[in-house]
């Protein structure tokens, strides 16, 4: 892409806050952004080749969302944990194994999608994040939920398509946590904590294509508190 090209891009998004360059085969980002660090609010880099986010990365104090789907990306600077008013962040279709020391300190992070990258566990600094409403984790290489989860602030937790096996009794103490997603996963029926069901806020669990027959959950203790709370909550959403 040339260069009129591009700023021709950087003058739109100082007028309009926004910065999109989608699927234009970019290898690293656009220095020339750093012009613009007290304007944007979005950025939106999906469908690139970006190998590294640079540290300038933490300047844009301003940012709302950020958006590097299907890059390839294999580690995120410290750097990024400074945006205090980061509230979307989209990194589906990377190769992260894991997220930085310091990412609680995304604190108005309200959605995180990390779908289809390398992780291997639920990362603990998840649960340092108190505005979280969505986390997307699916088609990841995660094998078990520590006990940590309980102090998930989500209201929707995405892990279908891992290899999860283990799941803490701890994720049915998540304060707000409604929605559960475990298909197509590597759970025996004993291996799902029962407390989901009758102790939790869960309203809608899914758990299709995992090592049990979904008639058998129905007869599990429990299940039909949760069957209380899942009809309440369709109606509320009829």
């Amino acid at each position: 892409m040339g260069n009129s090209a591009l700023k021709a891009h950087l003058e739109t998004a100082q007028k309009t806050g926004v910065f999109q360059l989608t699927g234009k085969g970019l290898a690293e980002f656009p220095e020339d952004l750093q012009k613009l660090t007290s304007n944007l609010r979005t950025i939106d880099l999906s469908n690139n080749k970006i190998e590294l986010l640079p540290p300038l990365i933490g300047k844009f104090s301003f940012l709302k969302s950020l958006a590097l789907n299907n890059n390839k990306l294999t580690a995120l600077p410290e750097e990024l944990c400074k945006l205090k008013k980061l509230e979307t962040l989209h990194l589906n279709g990377n190769h992260l194994r894991q997220l930085p020391a310091a990412f609680a300190q995304l604190s108005a992070l309200k959605t995180l999608s990390l779908s289809g990258n390398q992780l291997r566990t639920v990362p603990t600094q998840l649960c340092g994040l108190r505005h979280l409403d969505v986390v997307d984790l699916s088609k990841n290489q995660i094998q078990n939920v520590p006990d940590t989860v309980g102090e998930l602030q989500a209201i929707e937790l995405n892990l279908n398509q891992n290899q999860i096996s283990q799941i803490s009794v701890h994720i049915s103490h998540c304060p707000r946590l409604k929605v559960l997603r475990l298909e197509e996963n590597c759970l025996e029926l004993s291996m799902l904590p029962q407390s989901i069901l009758s102790d939790s806020q869960i309203s809608l669990l899914a758990v299709e294509g995992n090592l049990f027959e979904i008639k058998k959950l129905r007869e599990l203790e429990g299940y039909d508190k949760y069957l209380e709370r899942f009809t309440a909550t369709k109606k509320k959403f009829a």
